[in-house]
């Protein structure tokens, strides 16, 4: 028997800048993939706030539960990639600052 995962923290509110127009007269391509970083940097950040701190504890379907909590549309394979290479933790390959 499957034991219940404990209920997800609220995530805190935060307002948002005032959305601009997008440039007129760049390829269709170009508004894709400018969305789809929007929506990647939306999601590592509600997954950062909700404590996940490594790729590999951003599965697919922990990515895509995320999404449906915060209101954006279930990304595609792309998008969850690019969601955990923007929560990749290199830190240790850094030099010390100081």
């Amino acid at each position: 028997m499957a034991v219940a995962a404990p209920p997800l923290q609220e995530l805190p509110s935060f307002p948002t800048l005032p959305k601009k127009r997008m440039p007129a007269g760049r390829p269709r391509e170009w508004y894709e993939s400018h969305n789809r970083r929007l929506k990647a940097m939306r999601l590592a950040i509600a997954l950062l706030n909700s404590g996940v701190y490594r790729p590999e504890q951003a599965s697919n379907r922990k990515i895509r539960s995320t999404a449906a909590r915060i209101g954006v549309h279930p990304p595609s394979d792309i998008t969850c990639r690019m969601v955990r290479s923007l929560i990749r933790t290199d830190h240790a390959d850094r030099p010390a600052r100081g």
